[in-house]
């Protein structure tokens, strides 16, 4: 057989080869505790899913860890971690991570009903109101606007996850936070369904992915993950993982965009 014909031969399976993740060392990947993409009490959410199945998929070595959302940006940006799950991008982040798509969800105000806020812009021009969010996190464009333009009044206080976020709301130090579909359980308990209405950001749905260290992983690399990402999407792998959470319509909604 001339050398020509082998090669072609090999070619398929070689590409084959090259477009799976290389597992020729251990990878390592942290959750963060928030609503339903992950409870520590519980070991169980959405991102724990996912991270099972990628893990699955890839045959590779996966060290998973729960560590704070701040945390993880640090580790992700040093290339000190691989991976993490549900990330949003934005300009300074695509200068360090790499991310694969698999949900797409928007933001709410979920605010005080005592605040006397009607819409968001009530909110906003009443300089006795506080905002409190999740250190790190960013959100869609006008959420991210209200944050910023309230962190320059001062008017922002900061949390490491979402239960000390409520305890404040309840407590009245800040007015208002902000949510997301993965907060939908702790929003229908008595207190806070009680106490608090929801506005909408005049925003689109907002992607959300697998993210992936640049220093880590290579472009290639990163790409074979990414498929791994888009595999579980078109065979309705996603969709499954988030029925266990929401109804279908939702999350049918949240994983075909």
């Amino acid at each position: 057989m001339s050398l020509v014909i082998a090669l072609g031969l090999l070619g398929p399976a070689a590409a084959r080869a090259a477009d799976r993740p290389d597992c020729d060392r251990p990878f390592s990947l942290a959750l963060h505790e928030h609503g339903l993409l992950y409870s520590a009490q519980t070991g169980e959410g959405i991102d724990k899913d996912v991270a099972d199945e990628l893990i699955r998929r890839s045959g590779c070595k996966v060290a998973v860890t729960v560590m704070p959302r701040a945390r993880i940006w640090q580790l992700i940006e040093s290339g000190a971690l691989d991976f993490s799950l549900s990330g949003i991008t934005n300009e300074a982040r695509e200068r360090f991570a790499a991310f694969g798509w698999y949900v797409s969800n928007k933001y709410y105000l979920l605010v005080r009903k005592d605040a006397g806020v009607q819409r968001l812009a009530d909110f906003e021009r009443n300089p006795a109101l506080k905002l409190g969010v999740i250190r790190s996190f960013r959100y869609s464009a006008n959420a991210n606007k209200l944050v910023d333009t309230l962190e320059a009044e001062h008017r922002v206080s900061y949390s490491t996850g979402l239960d000390p976020l409520y305890q404040i709301l309840l407590g009245n130090q800040v007015q208002a936070m902000i949510i997301e579909p993965f907060d939908y359980p702790a929003i229908e308990s008595g207190k806070v369904r009680e106490q608090t209405t929801i506005l909408e950001f005049d925003d689109p749905a907002v992607p959300h992915g697998l993210i992936m260290s640049k220093k880590a992983l290579s472009a290639s690399q990163q790409q074979a993950w990414r498929a791994l990402i888009d595999a579980m999407r078109a065979d309705g792998t996603l969709q499954r993982i988030f029925e266990k959470y929401f109804n279908r319509e939702l999350a049918r909604a949240m994983t075909q965009f």
